[in-house]
């Protein structure tokens, strides 16, 4: 699940956006509006979290144009303004949720999943290809019964093959969810994380998962013959 992260103080973004990625959600930041405006016609996203004092377009009208074009992703206000005012136009505009800065870290990460359940009907859904569950509510991943231990980018990669189960994702498609946009990793880099998403695969007994390579195509997460 990818999260758009709008907010305009750079290291602020840095250590929510790290947070984050530790709790296996890939993020992008955007540090403006324009930008986050310009994100949000062309990319697919499971959450925004918006701040609303933005440079070159207020974080009100970005989801004024969001809300516009009909994209009903959830979004989550997270600001200083915190006003009572400010609270009310940002719900009427079209907010799923309002949080006022500073905040509690574990209050944030809470709402996030409140939110991620809510638009998934609040209905528990566990992915499986043969011995591997993904559980999309606590995002973890199980093999064989037994939770299987992965880095931040690792847990990315895999459920990006996870949730595209039976379909071969392209190299290109990998790349842009597991890798935000500020990041200058190379595309190479995807294999280094198949490689070692292979190795740890390899330890399954029954209903053993394997990664395909297609030459050209992308890769396939399947069940090993």
């Amino acid at each position: 699940m990818r999260i758009l992260l709008v907010e305009d103080h750079i290291e602020l973004s840095r250590w929510l956006a790290k947070a984050m990625r530790d709790a296996h959600l890939t993020v992008e930041c955007a540090h403006n509006g324009a930008d986050a405006d310009s994100l949000l016609l062309t990319q697919d996203y499971a959450l925004v979290i918006l701040d609303l004092t933005l440079p070159r377009m207020d974080g009100l009208e970005v989801l004024k144009r969001m809300r516009g074009r009909g994209n009903r992703t959830p979004v989550l206000i997270l600001t200083a303004r915190g006003g009572l005012a400010d609270r009310v136009s940002g719900l009427n505009m079209g907010a799923d949720d309002y949080l006022a800065k500073p905040f509690e870290l574990e209050e944030l990460e809470a709402r996030i999943k409140a939110l991620l359940r809510r638009s998934q009907n609040n209905e528990a859904l566990t992915l499986t290809c043969g011995a591997l569950s993904f559980d999309t509510i606590s995002r973890t991943f199980s093999y064989g019964g037994e939770l299987l231990a992965l880095t931040p980018r690792e847990h990315a990669v895999l459920e990006a093959l996870m949730v595209r189960n039976g379909h071969t994702v392209p190299k290109e498609k990998l790349f842009q969810q597991v890798f935000s946009l500020e990041n200058n990793a190379s595309m190479d880099a995807i294999e280094i994380y198949i490689h070692r998403l292979r190795k740890k695969l390899e330890q399954g007994g029954p209903g053993r998962v394997g990664i395909t390579t297609l030459r050209g195509l992308g890769y396939l997460l399947q069940v090993v013959p």
